[in-house]
C-alpha cells in the first residue's frame, strides 16, 4: 500500500507540470494561431467561398454560379497575358537578384575594413517602400535618363517605360536594386557556415578561387541557394506596389503583372468574384512553384 500511495504521488506533480507546460505553451503560440486563423485563413475559406458565387462586392445577394468565374479567368486574354509577364519578369528577376545577392556576399565576407559599411549600404534599399522606390525609380527613368540621353545623343536612354520591352527591365532594375541586399545576407550566414578548412587545404593542393568556389563554396552553400530562390521567387511572382507605382501596368497593360490585374478586376471593373477566382489561381500557381523549387534544390544540399 505504501508502494501505491507513494506512486501516486509522483504522478501528481508530473500531471501539474504538464498542464503548466501546456499553459505557457498556448500562451506563447496561441496569439499568433489567433491572427493567423484571423488574418489569413479566414480570409482564405471566404476568397475560395466568394470566387464560386457572383458577388460582385456591392450588391447583399450573392448567387452560387460553381466554377464559372474560373472558366472567365482562364479565358480572360488581360489575365493570360498578365501572367505570361509575369512569369517572364519572375524568371529575369530571380536570376539578377541571385547572381548580384550573390557576387555581393562575396564581396563582403572578403577580409576589409569596410566590410561592415559595404553590408550596410548594400541591404538598405530593402528598407525602403515600394511605392516610394517606384516613385522614385520613375523619376529617373523618365527625367534623368531623358535628361542623358539628349545630352549624350543617346536614343535607347529617351522614353523609358513607354514601351513593353523597356518597361520590362525597368522592373528587373528596380527589383534587383530593391533585393539584392537582403538576398546577400542570407547569402553571407552560408558563406560564413563553410569551413575555412576546406579552403585552406585546396590552396595548399593548387586549387585557383575559381575552382574553390565552384567545388567547395557553391555546393557549401545550396541550403542558401533553397532559401534565397524560394524568397525571390514569391516575391516576384507576388509584385504589386513597385509595379503600380512604376508602369501602373502600362503602356496599354503591357507590363501589368497578375497581382496588378486582379486589383484592377476587383476595384476598378467591381467584379470581386473574379478576382477573388483569379486570386486563388495565382495562389495554387506560386504555392506549387515554391515547392517544386523546395523540393529539388533541397536534394542538392550539402550538409558541413
Amino acid at each position: 500500500m505504501k508502494e501505491k500511495t507513494e506512486v501516486v504521488k509522483h504522478k501528481k506533480p508530473t500531471i501539474k507540470r504538464r498542464s503548466k507546460n501546456n499553459l505557457s505553451y498556448w500562451a506563447f503560440v496561441g496569439p499568433s494561431v489567433f491572427a493567423f486563423t484571423l488574418v489569413i485563413f479566414i480570409p482564405l475559406i471566404l476568397g475560395i467561398y466568394y470566387s464560386l458565387t457572383d458577388w460582385n462586392g456591392i450588391s447583399s445577394q450573392i448567387n452560387f454560379v460553381g466554377f464559372e468565374n474560373y472558366i472567365k479567368a482562364f479565358s480572360d486574354e488581360g489575365f493570360r497575358s498578365s501572367f505570361f509577364f509575369t512569369t517572364k519578369f519572375t524568371i529575369a528577376a530571380v536570376i539578377a537578384i541571385n547572381i548580384i545577392g550573390f557576387g555581393l556576399a562575396l564581396l563582403v565576407t572578403r577580409e576589409s575594413r569596410i566590410s561592415n559599411l559595404l553590408r550596410t549600404v548594400f541591404f538598405m534599399p530593402n528598407l525602403i517602400g515600394g511605392l516610394i522606390l517606384g516613385f522614385i525609380w520613375q523619376f529617373i527613368f523618365v527625367n534623368v535618363f531623358n535628361g542623358l540621353g539628349q545630352a549624350l545623343g543617346q536614343e535607347w536612354m529617351m522614353g523609358w517605360l513607354s514601351n513593353e520591352v523597356t518597361g520590362f527591365w525597368g522592373m528587373v532594375i528596380i527589383v534587383s536594386w530593391q533585393m539584392a541586399g537582403y538576398v546577400m545576407v542570407v547569402y553571407v550566414a552560408g558563406l560564413q557556415n563553410v569551413p575555412p578548412e576546406l579552403n585552406e587545404a585546396a590552396k595548399i593542393d593548387g586549387a585557383n578561387w575559381w575552382q574553390r568556389l565552384r567545388n567547395i563554396t557553391i555546393p557549401m552553400v545550396k541550403p542558401a541557394f533553397t532559401i534565397s530562390l524560394f524568397l525571390t521567387l514569391s516575391n516576384s511572382f507576388k509584385l504589386f506596389d513597385q509595379n503600380l507605382a512604376l508602369t501602373n501596368g502600362g503602356p496599354g497593360n503591357a507590363t501589368q503583372m497578375l497581382a496588378l490585374n486582379i486589383y484592377q478586376t476587383a476595384f476598378t471593373l467591381n467584379k470581386i468574384n473574379l478576382a477573388q477566382a483569379k486570386a486563388v489561381i495565382f495562389f495554387v500557381i506560386v504555392a506549387v512553384i515554391g515547392l517544386v523549387q523546395v523540393y529539388l534544390t533541397k536534394k542538392d544540399e550539402v550538409e558541413a
